[in-house]
């Protein structure tokens, strides 16, 4: 026993230091991962250095569902009433047009539910007892979208999920009886896209929300978007709401820093600039716009390298009962918005509003699948493009002003959204080695190469051998 304390004497004579080198060692080595970790610091020069996760950029394409409460009342007038300047298109505002006493939403409400039904009440009819959100996923999936974004709460703070901060006020504990989130994302993910969702950082009618604002981030807002982020774990998050206080309040610069350097989802998720009132174009993932009439010039209004651009496919975001057909966008027009805002660098996030219920409306779903159709003949000119130089561009848009331009690699596109009367001449090509009509087969295209313009003869089709009912487009292989 003696000899054996000895030998154990000796060794921490002579390991101990040994020991507190390596210590010093791990320490140094484990600071240095924690900093690694924390590369993100809360502020926005930080923040913006993150690079967007590649699989946005190369997705193009994605669905917008804005589905809640509000598709119970489903109301709003499509178009603006004689005299008035804002518009009050979308159903989804319902509540808050209710509350601001805006006469012809008082005027509906009254007539059709009486003044004793308060928008809460609509809440029990929210059933969405034909919710199939496997069948949703496969329409997606077939409409040729690559990601999907679900309102898992608007600004009447109705939230999708069982959130433990939205007690009573759920579609767990009301309505459906069903986590609407976790039930979409699973279909979503399991169909092969991606999964996001939309969040609303402030709510109309919260009791702290104007009352204690810095109580309402700290004890519920922010809690319940890393609720949100933890629990469903998406892809994207498209923060909205936000136009009345800045970033400082939001809180928003610490939000994303534990975004990007320990949730797990930090590696993946890409986010917008809808973070405070000093946000947008300015700070955030990407630039988000919304019905915008001109795509064009998005750059000169955005500090952002990306951009998005979301409308839907009438004129409301939620559900709107009353739209008419001349409310919604043909397949042509949509596949013509798909190509100028990718042919722009930009990507497209197309709304649905599905019914109380739980179904898309058909027409919805028929613009959904003729826009999948053409994409299954056209996509390689859509995914993974990226803008071709910009002052060629903008030279042969004038002269072909139905034509737009991606480029993948070493080839260039040419999509033309009206089928070409004469020759399409485009200029600023040096070199090209063939073209063909994406869809077409082994239908020859003549084209020739003179003083750097290149002018091709479309070919003669009919409507038997048209390789698509919208938009064609010719492939110009290893162009320099």
């Amino acid at each position: 026993m003696m000899r054996l304390f000895n030998l154990n004497v000796m060794k921490k004579k002579f390991i101990s230091p040994l020991l507190r080198f390596y210590v010093m060692i791990a320490v140094c080595v484990i600071a240095s991962l924690s900093s690694l970790a924390q590369q993100y610091q809360p502020d926005w020069k930080s923040l913006d250095s993150r690079e967007m996760p590649e699989w946005y950029q190369r997705d193009k394409f994605g669905i917008f569902i804005h589905w809640g409460v509000y598709a119970v009342p489903a109301w709003a007038p499509p178009v603006l009433k004689p005299g008035e300047k804002k518009d009050r298109s979308f159903s989804e505002w319902y509540w808050k047009h209710l509350h601001d006493s805006v006469d012809y939403f008082v005027k509906h409400h009254e007539e059709f539910y009486g003044d004793k039904i308060k928008y809460q009440d609509f809440a029990g009819n929210f059933k969405a007892e034909n919710f199939d959100p496997g069948f949703w996923a496969e329409l997606f999936r077939r409409s040729g979208a690559r990601y999907v974004v679900l309102t898992s709460k608007h600004h009447d703070g109705f939230a999708l999920w069982p959130s433990r901060f939205s007690r009573n006020w759920n579609s767990v504990d009301i309505g459906p009886h069903r986590n609407i989130c976790k039930e979409l994302s699973a279909a979503v993910t399991a169909a092969g896209l991606k999964m996001g969702f939309y969040y609303s950082l402030y709510e109309w009618f919260h009791p702290l929300m104007w009352k204690d604002s810095t109580r309402y981030v700290n004890d519920y807002m922010l809690p319940q978007l890393k609720e949100l982020v933890e629990d469903l774990r998406p892809s994207l998050l498209f923060a909205d709401g936000e136009w009345d206080f800045s970033s400082k309040l939001w809180k928003s610069e610490s939000f994303l820093a534990w975004l990007y350097n320990n949730s797990a989802v930090r590696d993946s998720i890409v986010v917008n600039d809808r973070w405070g009132s000093d946000c947008r174009a300015r700070h955030g993932g990407y630039y988000s716009t919304e019905f915008s009439s001109n795509l064009s010039d998005y750059k000169a209004h955005s500090r952002l390298s990306l951009w998005e651009e979301c409308r839907g496919i009438g004129k409301s975001f939620g559900y709107n009962a009353i739209e008419n057909l001349e409310d919604y966008q043909t397949s042509d027009s949509l596949i013509t918005n798909l190509i100028e805002i990718v042919s722009h660098g930009g990507n497209f996030l197309l709304n649905v509003g599905p019914t109380a219920d739980g179904r898309i409306p058909v027409i919805m779903q028929q613009r959904l699948q003729d826009i999948g159709d053409w994409l299954k003949v056209n996509g390689e000119a859509i995914f993974g493009t990226v803008i071709w130089d910009k002052d060629k561009q903008q030279l042969n848009r004038k002269h072909n002003p139905y034509t737009y331009y991606t480029r993948k690699g070493k080839d260039l596109y040419a999509l033309c959204t009206n089928w070409p009367e004469g020759k399409i001449i485009i200029h600023g090509i040096r070199k090209f080695k063939k073209v063909r009509l994406l869809g077409a087969g082994q239908l020859e295209v003549k084209a020739t190469l003179k003083n750097d313009q290149l002018t091709i003869v479309p070919p003669v089709i009919s409507p038997n051998t048209e390789p698509c009912k919208w938009a064609w487009v010719f492939k110009i292989e290893d162009v320099i």
